[in-house]
Order: structure tokens, then sequence, then C-alpha cells
């Protein structure tokens, strides 16, 4: 740590004394109770460091104290600071309340639900909002407010925008001017060293033309930084990036059992992966081990008879709700992987991000990374493989509804296929293409891991990636996940809106649902051969007018008789279902079509 804490400082939650954590993508400083809070959300809601047990980057610490030195926590608590909001009964934590339920609770609707964020005016186009908010981000990083940065963060704009008349990323910007702590920011929400600019340059060249090389230098860091993490996990070192180092990969003590055919046809799974759906396994790994280092400096810095009884640690990755279900079955059952196990899916990750950047040829296997993670965990298991029972009762099943399947799968990201117990030729994971993030690696949701994890010859990330020929009256698997993703993101942002009674919200999503849908159905031809995708199509663009019809209802004013908002929501439901079920046949449609 780069200084010592002044005793002023108190959590930005609960304003309890002597802070021993910071949350790095909220820009605060909070207690133990707090934290543990916090480590149940997840890292998509806040990354928790502790403030002298965790390794850091000066200029990373050093943006988090001057966040927290400039007021960034009023950012999160922007109404309470209104005293109308003590007359509401609205109050933040106090040091004496009881972390369950009432520190939770606040903790949750600060940073979860956003509950007390400013909010800008409500505006017909969303995202004209997020472009406006985006290109004052992209002039703001050139100076040194970071508070004012990271309130533009919180409101929607993105980090890793591209500027359409300046040709470049805040992060070009931030380089050239040589902020470094900006640049620390916009990592943070995501933000990629490696995007190149309108004439190819990337902000390490910005940075190294500007004569700022501790920046440059740091951008290196962060750009390699999943692998960098693996690697120090396995064995307390890092590459040396400034003499042209960029990864190292550990050896097993025993490396005799990796030699055999089960591991052997492991490592060819995984080179068989695209590149996207590596770069998905290789975060969820990284998360992982966030997750386990964490708890071990956790349980080492806790006071046992008091504390530990009331918060433990977190036995597995919380979920993400942008993530599918199947996804966030398959991240927690990471946690069930024993420390050889863990080590070995870690050292071929290594192996084959090194091999990706060099750009050798990829196997033309088909995806699968669930094989690749059952491989790795039957080599060293006796566990019977007839056993069916699901790991964790508490994550929903894709089985569910073709609604949990498709649209429960928003935000950010499926490749993490753990099925280590389940042997069942026909599993969740024969459902690939319905598992992607929705959001590109620069989400602002996502932590600066999200970064791709190769640097190769700037083509981008899938530039080595081998792609099945489409069918010429189908348009490419790729393109039709994407959308998907899209269209199940704005869903998500619908029935949490139905959820929380903001019938206020339901027009604009529907606007952008529809905008979704449309683009999706651009993708096919005007008048498909296929009854099946002509089916598909009718379903989905009528489903999305329906609920348009169906939103503009909750509009006040309208003549005839009072809408009954239970009844409307109903049907805005429904059409939602009805969008996400046509949007998820016509991905196994067109993956078929394109896999023959």
């Amino acid at each position: 740590m780069s200084k010592r804490l002044r005793s002023s400082e108190v959590c930005a939650d609960c304003s309890g004394p002597d802070p021993s954590w910071a949350s790095v993508n909220r820009g605060t400083f909070i207690c133990d109770e707090c934290c543990s809070v916090h480590r149940s959300l997840g890292r998509h809601i806040s990354q928790v460091r502790h403030l002298k047990h965790t390794p850091w980057p000066p200029t990373l610490l050093q943006m988090v104290e001057t966040l927290y030195n400039n007021g960034a926590n009023s950012i999160w608590e922007h109404s309470l600071l209104d005293p109308a909001s003590l007359i509401s009964g609205r109050r933040k934590a106090n040091p004496q309340d009881k972390v369950h339920p009432n520190k939770a609770e606040f903790i949750r609707a600060k940073y979860q639900m956003l509950a007390f964020v400013h909010r800008l005016p409500c505006r017909d186009d969303d995202s004209v909002t997020a472009k406006d908010l985006s290109k004052q981000l992209h002039s703001s990083v050139r100076t040194g407010n970071l508070e004012t940065c990271l309130r533009l963060l919180s409101l929607g704009a993105q980090a890793n925008f591209f500027h359409p008349e300046k040709g470049n990323t805040p992060l070009h910007v931030a380089s050239k001017a040589g902020q470094i702590l900006q640049a620390e920011l916009l990592a943070v929400y995501g933000a990629d060293p490696g995007t190149q600019d309108a004439s190819g340059k990337t902000p390490v060249d910005y940075a190294r033309q500007g004569g700022h090389h501790e920046l440059a230098e740091r951008l290196v860091e962060i750009q390699y930084e999943l692998t960098d993490r693996l690697a120090f996990y396995l064995c307390g070192r890092k590459p040396d990036h400034k003499n042209g180092q960029h990864f190292i990969i550990p050896q097993m003590a025993d490396s005799s059992l990796d030699l055999s055919e089960l591991a052997k046809a492991a490592k060819k799974k995984l080179q068989s992966l695209s590149n996207h759906l590596f770069e998905e396994l290789a975060m969820d790994v990284y998360d992982e081990v966030d997750r386990r280092e964490t708890d071990a400096v956790w349980l080492a810095t806790q006071n046992h008879s008091t504390l530990v009884t009331e918060t433990t640690v977190v036995p597995f990755l919380p979920v993400n709700p942008e993530y599918s279900s199947t996804r966030n079955q398959g991240r927690q059952k990471l946690a069930r992987f024993n420390a050889h196990e863990f080590a070995t899916l870690v050292i071929d990750i290594l192996s084959d991000a090194k091999r990706r950047q060099q750009g050798s040829p990829l196997s033309s296997s088909k995806d699968s990374v669930e094989l690749i993670l059952k491989t790795i965990s039957n080599q060293h298991s006796g566990e019977s493989q007839d056993n069916d029972q699901p790991d964790y009762d508490s994550v929903a099943s894709d089985e569910d509804t073709d609604l949990d399947a498709t649209a429960s799968k928003a935000h950010r990201q499926k490749a993490s296929r753990l099925e280590k117990q389940n042997s069942t030729p026909e599993s969740d994971y024969d459902n690939t293409p319905n598992d992607r993030d929705p959001d590109d690696l620069g989400s602002s949701r996502k932590g600066r891991q999200r970064n791709t994890v190769w640097q190769g010859d700037g083509s981008g990330p899938d530039a080595a990636e081998p792609h099945t020929a489409p069918s010429p009256i189908f348009p490419s698997t790729e393109d039709v996940i994407r959308k998907t993703e899209q269209i199940t993101k704005n869903i998500q942002e619908l029935l949490r809106a139905a959820q929380e009674n903001k019938h206020d919200s339901y027009i604009p999503c529907s606007e952008r649902i529809h905008v979704a849908v449309t683009e999706m159905a651009a993708l096919f031809p005007k008048k498909p051969r296929s009854d099946m995708v002509r089916t598909s199509l009718r379903l989905l663009t009528s489903s999305a007018y329906r609920l348009q019809s169906e939103c503009k209802k909750t509009l006040p004013g309208d003549p005839g008789p009072p809408t009954d908002i239970q009844l409307v929501t109903q049907q805005v439901i429904q059409c939602a279902y009805d969008i996400a079920k046509a949007a998820k046949q016509l991905v196994t449609i067109t993956t078929k079509e394109n896999n023959n």
C-alpha cells in the first residue's frame, strides 16, 4: 500500500471507523462487515481488495484514494444527501446496524439497484443519451477530474466508446494527455489498451509518443492482467513485460497425470474453442481465482470469535443475472475443483493464451467447453459419474422455461461448461450458442480482467478463428447469437421494470426490444425458404409489435376505461416470453444448418 489510511477515513456504507477494504470500481473504502456483503454481490457489482494484504499496482490504489477523497461516495448516495430523504425515512446504514438484514439491504439498494444514484431526465431515445454521456467522458478524461468521469460511467457512459468524429476512444485521449489515473479508471470499467484508433494506433502508442513511459508500461500490464493474475496465483511471479516476456507458464510438480490421454484430449478441445469462447472461459477462471484469493485474505484478517460466524467465506461465485443460468451453474461448479484440478485448468489456459497470441493454427474440433472441463475434472476424480443431482439447488435451471434459458442471459459472456458429475449426453451444455455474453469485452460492468486475453497482429481477437462456411440461405451463427444477446438483454431490463412496478419504463424498453428484433430479422432473407425460419421470424416480429402495443397502454390520459396495469403487465411478460422463444428457435435452426 502506498500510504497508511488516515484515521479520519470511514466506511462509505456505514461510516464505521478504519475501513480496511476498497471497492475498486466504486471508488470507496469499506469496513469488514460491509465488505462481506460486497463480496456476496459478485465482481460485476463490486470489485473488492484489501488495502494492506492484497498487492496493489501503485497507480490503481492512488486512483481509488483520489476518488474516495474527492467524494465519489456521493455519486452512489446522491438522493440520500437531500434533506427530504430523512423525511421519507430513507437513511444509510450505521456501524451499529446488523449486517443482515440492515447493512445488506442498504448495500444492495445502493450498488446493485443504484437506488440513490442521480437519474437523468427521461428521454425518448436512451441510446442517444448514452452516446452523449460517452462523448462527455471522451472529453473529460483529458483532465484530472476523476469523480466527474466516474459519475459519467455510473450514468451509462461507455469506457470503450469509439468517437465517430475523433476516431479514437477515451483511453486514447487519456493516454495522450498522460492521465494515468484516468487510464486506471477506464481500465477498471473495461477499456481495452489494445484498441486501435482510426489510424491504427493504440493507447500504448499514444503514451509512448507523449513520453509518458510509466503510463505506457502500466497499459501493457493492464493488457495482460488476466494471464498475469492466473500465473501469479500459481507461482507468485509475473512476466517481465519490459523485456518482452508476456507469459509465464508454471509447471506442475508432478506432471505424470497431465500426460494422460484424458489430459491431451482436454487440451485439444481447449485449443478448438473460438477466441470468443476461450476468452469467456478464461474470464470465468479469473473470477474464480479472485474468489479464492480474496477468501484467503478474508479468513486471514478476520476476528474469528466475533465476525466469521456471521460473515463467512463466499463458497462459490455469486450469481450474475446478466449470465444465463447455465453459465452461472458452470461458474459455481469451478469451486468444486480441487487444487490440482484447478491448477491444471489454469496452466492449460495460460498455455493456449500464449499459443493464440503467437497465431498458431487452431484445430477444427467443435466448441465443447463442458467436455474440456469434465475431462480435466474426471482425470483426478473417483466420484460416480451417474450422479445427476445439481450441485447448487439455489441456481435456476435452464430447463425452467425458454424465457429463463434465453431472456435471463442479458449483460456480459457460454463457455464455462463445468459438468463434473453429469455424464448425460443431452446436457445443458448442448446449448452453447445461447450462452454468450451480450456485451463485448469493453462492457462498463466488467472488471479490468475483461481486456483481451491475447494481443495478436492487431486484427482483432477473432482474427485467427476458424468459421464454418454458413449456408447461403442462413446468416452466420455468430451474427444471430449476438443479435439474440441484445434482445435478451433488453428483455431482462423490461422484466426488471415489471418486477419493480416501473411502468413508465415499459415503453422505452419495448422500443429497444423492437429495434433489436428488427436488426435480427434483417439478417435473414425477406422470403426464407425454410418453413421453420418463416414461422420463427413471424412470431418474433409480431410479438415485438404486440409488445409495443401493450406497453403503450400504460400512457396516462388514454380515452376509454381505466387501464388494468396488472393485466397489461401479464401481457407484456407473455410477449417477452414469445420473443425470447422465437429468438432461441432461430439460434437453434441457424446453428444446426451452418454445422451441417
